[in-house]
């Protein structure tokens, strides 16, 4: 069977290869794998859930409610809010499930559905498999009084600004920042969270109207940000994307500030506190050499995963760390999320601001990210990228001359016929001269 779930749940062209059919089908055959795996057994099942601002969710949103009405499950409807806000509430409220309709930064065409088990945490890849063998089954419904109710949930935008004000140790006082909601599902309670932090809030990209989600603003386009910062001189500026499990900043004199940077800040902070588990930070192999040096110089221990936040967040879990993230803006700090949360990351990288008295600027200077350079190699047998001898004798060869002063990742496209060749050296012209040189060579070794 054709795999219907990502890494991040079930995303496409909304109204497309997204329809409410479908949708309410993967409802139905969820309810179904969870009740029949016990998930449900001695209570009536309950469900959360939430969506961004994008128009399609509308529809989507009441699909997956009649979905999971029609198969027994009590629904509570969050409306538009934050991924990670709806995985706060799924845990806070002991519901069996969650559900976030979202298509997280890509742009507004499309959509998503992401369901969370109980606690808020994804589903394994396991029970996903699973409601895809269920789709389309015929099943027996339960009649009568044994259909779920659905309920509009009154306040959860406020529980989770309380949430969220509520990690913090000190008010954020005196700090003027600047908010890019990429008029996204943080729109309301990004701007409200900062606001009873303490901080003076400029929200900017705050108007969503079904349409404009991720439009030229948020985590992936940051010139908007830069320029209100500059604009309002702000002592620093975050960027969300549409469903703020993300974020990026822009410090006081217009640099971005990129999730390495902004694990960095956060990593020596809990170090230098007591408060980071085994004194380790999770992140990826993307992540910077200049991050790994950096955290190595302030004795801070790094475990690298595969690049996706679901491997970041699996390592966390089982090992028990507290703090790990992507180069992205995905961070994820464990004793008050499930995921990662652009909010929750803005709120505790101003607490450190306000804590050391030190400038953004001042605070990213932690680190120095290494020029990085990265070329596609496409129309090539990526299956043999590891395997083929000359490549890697290329690999070690280069490698050998950079010593401790740079770093050579080769990774194989997961959907594509087509390898990265990935270098980090001291300077921009080395790393391009080195990459340039390991492509032809993956070129001519593994061309189909």
């Amino acid at each position: 069977m054709p795999r219907i779930f990502g890494t991040d749940g079930v995303r496409g062209l909304a109204n497309g290869h997204l329809t409410a059919e479908l949708a309410l089908d993967l409802s139905v055959a969820a309810a179904r794998v969870l009740a029949d795996r016990g998930e449900f057994e001695g209570h009536r099942p309950l469900a959360v859930v939430g969506r961004d601002t994008r128009i399609s969710g509308q529809f989507l949103e009441h699909a997956v409610v009649a979905g999971l009405a029609s198969a027994g499950v009590d629904v509570l409807r969050l409306r538009v809010l934050p991924t990670p806000a709806v995985a706060y509430m799924t845990q806070a409220l002991g519901a069996d499930l969650g559900v976030v309709i979202s298509a997280s930064h890509n742009p507004m065409p499309d959509n998503g559905i992401k369901f969370l088990a109980s606690g808020g945490l994804k589903l394994d890849d396991a029970v996903e498999r699973d409601i895809e063998k269920h789709l389309d089954e015929p099943w027996e419904r339960p009649l009568g009084g044994h259909v779920g109710r659905v309920t509009p949930y009154a306040t959860p935008v406020q529980e989770y600004v309380d949430h969220l004000v509520g990690t913090l140790s000190q008010p954020l006082t005196g700090i003027k920042v600047v908010l890019d909601c990429a008029h996204g599902a943080a729109s309301e309670a990004g701007p409200m969270a900062l606001r009873a932090a303490g901080a003076e809030v400029i929200a900017i990209n705050a108007e969503p109207d079904g349409l404009n989600i991720n439009d030229g603003c948020g985590s992936t386009h940051l010139e908007p940000l830069r320029a209100a910062v500059l604009e309002h001189g702000a002592d620093a500026g975050f960027a969300l994307d549409g469903d703020a499990d993300r974020c990026l900043a822009v410090d006081g004199s217009g640099e971005i500030v990129d999730g390495d940077q902004i694990m960095a800040i956060l990593a020596v902070g809990m170090s230098e506190s007591g408060h980071l588990p085994k004194n380790t930070v999770v992140a990826t192999v993307m992540s910077n050499l200049g991050f790994v040096q950096a955290m190595k110089a302030n004795g801070v221990g790094v475990r690298q995963t595969k690049v996706g936040d679901r491997y970041v967040l699996e390592a966390m879990r089982v090992s028990g760390y507290g703090l790990g993230g992507e180069q992205s803006g995905h961070v994820i700090m464990s004793e008050y999320a499930t995921t990662g949360d652009g909010t929750l990351t803005a709120l505790h990288v101003l607490e450190r601001m306000a804590v050391t008295g030190q400038s953004l600027q001042s605070l990213a200077s932690v680190m120095r990210r290494l020029p990085q350079v990265l070329i596609n190699v496409p129309d090539v047998d990526k299956a043999r990228a590891d395997e083929d001898p000359i490549v890697a004798a290329a690999v070690a060869e280069e490698e050998a001359a950079l010593g401790d002063t740079g770093r050579i990742l080769l990774r194989p496209s997961g959907t594509e016929d087509l390898v990265r060749v990935m270098v980090e050296a001291t300077t921009a012209d080395e790393a391009r001269s080195v990459a340039e040189r390991l492509a032809d060579v993956v070129k001519r070794q593994l061309s189909l």
